[in-house]
């Protein structure tokens, strides 16, 4: 296969009237979606990697000073929302906006969600109004952005799959940077400056957006949008004749995979929950002499390398677009150029202190940065290598979050009953984050190629509102689960804690892979 110009991709892109400008081998409107993508999920995990910390730090320190318990709780409805109102998102985009307007609109609200946020130092019910927002704004952006990267492929092309890795890779890529430093301005500098800077950026995804939207051709317009006669284009949504009975059996197959991916995620997103709890209380977080010294020179790694690699997909995009669509190319390089000063200053602030303080917030980065170093070997794995089918990679994916759960429990094993602080080695949080990673690159991205696949085109954005309605409950639940952290390590210990999360997901694995070879043929071919 031609990796510049593959000859039935072209062909389908033509049909809807998308350039077919190629950046590594697939369609550069991919990498508007990314950069999109990029900036809401910097603003979206840079707010989170701050929202539990936030609320359990002392009132003395700019916190709360809420319990873990309520801390959680609140977390739990604000993280279930978020994936909740995506099904009406995607309807709403079906049936009256369109994908295109869904996302400027819902970029609009999350950046006035994280301005209000930002102003909680005037008074707390500015940030009760900012969550309202963000979880309002991301039901009209996030099934529908989604739901663009898949209309640019051909069902049964070997590049979707490995479309929706790359395009993960930004969200990770933005998730990363906006958890390094939202997370780390808004505990060392201050609560609002965090919330605020998440914003900005949300802006400047909507911008960058908004002057790159005839790149997509028809894709993303308003439903019954007329054309002029002659210009040759077919709507993806016209071209769906699949008899009665395989798309029943397809759509149970996506059923089966959002409820697989419910306890996933259920254990997944402890990150910014139980997880964000052990590091703060039960993690040694201050560093001296030559181990504080390691994690200045692997910090500073992090925060300039990834920030260099996603430059360098920006530099490639540039080159395609630029003549087209510069306005895009323009807010999109100065957004990077503030990233690159803030990067470079962490840095150099880092480096001046006689004592190093690992932020809690630090370690959600782990996450992303491991998808941002390996999403293109899974993506190569999967077009070139060995491409199972999708219950065995959710299985994979299911098992490996387990795995990540298996090594916080041994970790925790020197955690005395009822502690309410130790300091256990930052190895286990690490290893864990890294199995979570291989876990999520098996399952994610993968998800969302399969309900782009397996869905009737006419019901897309419903059913990825429905994939991440599936989200909704498990990060609920995965919130609720969180609240007994103290009870359970108070009357059990914190290895049990950790057990009881990694059997879940086990457990599903285990009933896919018995599974599997009913659910593929259920699905008709498509693999």
């Amino acid at each position: 296969m031609n990796q510049e110009k593959d000859a039935e991709l072209v062909q389908h892109l033509a049909k809807q009237g998308v350039d077919d400008k190629m950046v590594m081998g697939h369609p550069a409107s991919l990498f508007v979606l990314f950069f999109t993508e990029m900036w809401e999920r910097f603003s979206y995990y840079g707010m989170r990697a701050l929202l539990t910390v936030f609320l359990i730090t002392e009132i003395a320190k700019g916190g709360w000073g809420w319990t873990n318990a309520e801390a959680m709780n609140l977390y739990a409805w604000y993280t279930g929302l978020v994936y909740l109102t995506p099904l009406i998102g995607g309807m709403i985009a079906d049936k009256l906006t369109g994908y295109r307007k869904a996302i400027i609109l819902g970029a609009l609200i999350m950046t006035l969600g994280h301005a209000s946020m930002a102003l909680e130092t005037f008074n707390q019910n500015y940030f009760y109004v900012g969550l309202v927002l963000m979880i309002l704004g991301n039901g009209l952006f996030k099934p529908n952005i989604s739901s663009m990267v898949g209309q640019l492929y051909p069902d049964k092309s070997a590049k979707k799959d490995a479309g929706y890795t790359i395009f993960y890779m930004g969200i990770n890529s933005g998730a990363f940077l906006g958890m390094l430093l939202c997370g780390y301005i808004g505990e060392k500098e201050g609560w609002h400056y965090g919330f605020g800077l998440a914003g900005i950026f949300m802006f400047f995804g909507m911008i960058q957006f908004y002057f790159a939207q005839k790149i997509f051709g028809i894709i993303g317009e308003k439903p019954g949008t007329e054309h002029k006669p002659g210009d040759n284009l077919v709507s993806v949504q016209e071209e769906d004749h699949t008899p009665a009975n395989i798309v029943r059996d397809r759509l149970i197959v996506v059923a089966v995979l959002m409820v697989a991916s419910i306890f996933f995620f259920f254990a997944f997103e402890q990150a910014g929950g139980s997880m964000t709890i052990f590091a703060k209380d039960y993690t040694q977080r201050v560093l001296s002499g030559n181990s504080g010294e390691i994690f200045k020179w692997v910090d500073a790694a992090l925060t300039i390398f990834p920030i260099a690699i996603v430059t360098y997909v920006l530099f490639k995009l540039s080159q395609k677009i630029v003549a087209k669509y510069p306005l895009t190319v323009v807010f999109t390089a100065i957004s990077f150029a503030i990233i690159w000063a803030l990067g470079i200053w962490k840095v150099y602030r880092e480096f001046n202190l006689d004592q190093t303080e690992v932020t809690v917030s630090w370690f959600q980065i782990l996450n992303s940065f491991f998808i941002i170093t390996l999403a293109s070997s899974f993506s190569k794995l999967w077009e070139k290598v060995w491409n199972p089918s999708g219950p065995v990679k959710f299985a994979f994916g299911l098992l490996l979050v387990a795995v990540g759960f298996v090594v916080l429990a041994y970790g925790s094993m020197s955690i005395p009953q009822g502690a309410k602080t130790a300091s256990v080695s930052m190895v286990w949080l690490i290893l864990a984050y890294f199995f979570h990673t291989t876990g999520e690159l098996c399952l994610s991205p993968v998800g969302l190629s399969y309900v782009s696949k397996l869905s009737p085109k006419k019901f897309a954005g419903l059913l990825f509102g429905l994939w991440f309605t599936a989200s909704a409950i498990a990060n609920f639940i995965a919130g609720k689960t969180g609240s007994y952290i103290d009870y359970i390590v108070q009357n059990y210990s914190m290895t049990t804690f950790f057990m009881i999360i990694a059997a879940l997901p086990a457990i599903a694995a285990i009933f896919l892979l018995l599974f599997n070879g009913k659910l593929k043929k259920m699905m008709h071919g498509i693999n």
